[in-house]
């Protein structure tokens, strides 16, 4: 699930489609997983609330400012050229660096360029490692 699979599946340099190929056809034995060096990690901004009570239909501003980082969108929807929330989890941010402080601090940093109504995200993630 996600926001595992967010921090796991960028990491990964080997084709995908070919890792799914070959699972499926029982010859995964045949694949050489390339890896990314580079830690990784992924920071998830969530809507007031979450995950109980939440409003959708805040504007999500900032997100061109975002540098060095994938952004994921989960709980968005376009409409009038505009993006907005549409859930709790609604985006997530992910880094990568040459340790797993520095990967978490690009995606901190990222994440403070963005900008939604009641937006939240955990300020503790990466420090008791």
């Amino acid at each position: 699930g996600d926001p595992e699979t967010e921090v796991v599946l960028p990491r990964i340099e080997t084709d995908l489609v070919e890792v799914f190929q070959k699972t499926a056809s029982g010859k995964l034995n045949e694949v050489e997983l390339q890896v990314k060096k580079e830690s990784a990690a992924t920071l998830v901004l969530v809507s007031g609330g979450y995950p109980e009570d939440y409003e959708k239909g805040k504007e999500i501003t900032g997100l061109e400012k975002v540098e060095d980082s994938i952004v994921f969108h989960a709980g968005t929807k376009e409409e009038h050229g505009k993006t907005l929330t549409n859930g709790g989890r609604v985006l997530a941010i992910t880094s990568f660096g040459s340790d797993f402080k520095e990967a978490i601090k690009k995606s901190y940093q990222n994440a403070e360029k963005l900008h939604f109504d009641k937006m939240y995200f955990r300020k503790d993630i990466g420090f008791d490692l």
